[in-house]
């Protein structure tokens, strides 16, 4: 199942204005054991990397959390250690979105 980072943040209805949503602030991954890394390539893209590794390209905000990338670009630098967490960290971060956007 697809997680929507978006999925829990409550909205806010700003008269004039329109809908806008809490800001969604990712904990950070922890190193596992499970964890794997590759040494990118030239042309490598965070939601490549996340599409190859987890068949789904949505989940690309995991790899930049995880290795401090993507402030304003997908772009990942050639020649940089990737660390790629385990698949079973999507459904961790889907609980933990959701406890967090309740406790708001």
């Amino acid at each position: 199942m697809a997680i929507n980072r978006y999925e829990f943040n409550k909205q806010h209805v700003i008269a004039n204005k329109g809908k806008f949503l809490n800001t969604t602030k990712l904990h950070v991954i922890e190193k596992s054991y499970q964890d794997q890394y590759i040494i990118s390539r030239e042309g490598d893209r965070l939601d490549l990397l996340s599409y190859e590794f987890y068949s789904d390209s949505r989940y690309w905000f995991i790899l930049a959390n995880a290795n401090n990338l993507g402030k304003g670009t997908l772009d990942v630098p050639a020649g940089k250690q990737i660390r790629i967490p385990p698949y079973s960290i999507i459904s961790e971060l889907r609980n933990t979105l959701q406890k967090t956007e309740e406790e708001r």
